[in-house]
């Protein structure tokens, strides 16, 4: 059994289709089902078989799917870690980060990430906290910053404490008076998309207390956006408390202070269990575990 063979075999995994995997590998289909011959006859066992189109795992195959996977993850691992030792590197970190975090915790660690170890490289991806997580199990990311979630192949350091409120403009009928929850059902909202934790959470809540769920006339992607729409429209939001602390939103929004729809969540770091990290990446969780906190409340 040798790394190419199982290259090919996560590649065939990955598109389910041998022709499409003979594409991406840039080899002949013949010669990419030989391989997977040489891993059957080897293993005693049948990996794929055809349904339509489509190749699929057998439950051989799914076993031999999860080993790949952490195997090609420890060999490019290993690569990262021999080749930063040979160049006396500080290496390079594939961060991602949760769009709150980006604005008011990232530019303070980082600029002093780069006083601390100016041979740092780094390449940044923000995101949703599920699409993030998701890259970070994939091997696409060393290190996500957001939501901490409970998972047994990550795991999290907490750094900060935040809040998740109601928010509208501050002309919004809402804001001029004592609201009832209730109320909530006669407005229209902006929301992230609706496989987002935070969403999910409101729609449940909104659930438990006999209301419909809150209805999005506008889903965005960015979270960074939503501050801004919901400043200078009569739309209502989900966002985190630590918004409504800075300029310019500071005057332009307002918490619908409900107990019922407050969310308290924790922000940390997290990697996968037994990665490799790099010594950039462990100089920037040493410097979020030791001042994160007040990074994140600095401004």
């Amino acid at each position: 059994m040798n790394e190419r063979d199982l290259r090919y075999f996560a590649a065939i995994v990955k598109f389910s289709s041998m022709r499409r995997a003979a594409e991406r590998l840039h080899i002949s289909q013949p010669a990419l089902t030989k391989c997977i011959g040489r891993l059957e006859e080897q293993l005693n066992a049948r990996l794929f078989e055809r349904k339509g189109r489509q190749v699929v795992l057998t439950p051989v195959g799914e076993v031999m799917a999860r080993r790949c996977k952490l195997i090609l993850q420890h060999i490019d691992e290993a690569c990262r870690e021999v080749g930063e030792h040979a160049e006396g590197s500080l290496g390079h970190l594939r961060l991602g980060v949760a769009a709150t975090l980006t604005e008011f915790l990232l530019p303070n660690a980082l600029s002093e990430l780069l006083k601390q170890t100016p041979g740092v490289t780094l390449s940044l991806t923000v995101g949703m906290s599920d699409v993030l997580r998701d890259g970070l199990l994939r091997d696409e990311l060393d290190m996500v910053l957001g939501p901490l979630i409970s998972s047994e192949e990550l795991e999290g350091a907490a750094i900060v404490e935040d809040e998740v409120v109601v928010v509208a403009s501050r002309d919004h009928p809402l804001a001029k008076c004592v609201p009832q929850l209730e109320q909530l059902n006669d407005y229209q909202w902006i929301l992230p998309s609706g496989n987002m934790a935070t969403r999910r959470w409101l729609e449940q809540t909104f659930a438990d207390h006999g209301m419909a769920a809150p209805k999005a006339q506008i889903e965005v992607s960015s979270l960074a956006l939503m501050p801004r729409l919901i400043a200078r429209t009569d739309l209502l939001s989900f966002i985190s408390r630590r918004n409504l602390r800075s300029p310019p939103f500071s005057d332009s929004l307002v918490e619908l202070p409900f107990r019922e729809t407050t969310l308290h969540r924790h922000f940390g770091l997290m990697t996968r269990r037994d990665s490799y990290l790099s010594p950039a990446c462990q100089s920037l969780m040493t410097l979020l575990r030791e001042r994160g906190k007040e990074m994140y409340h600095a401004n």
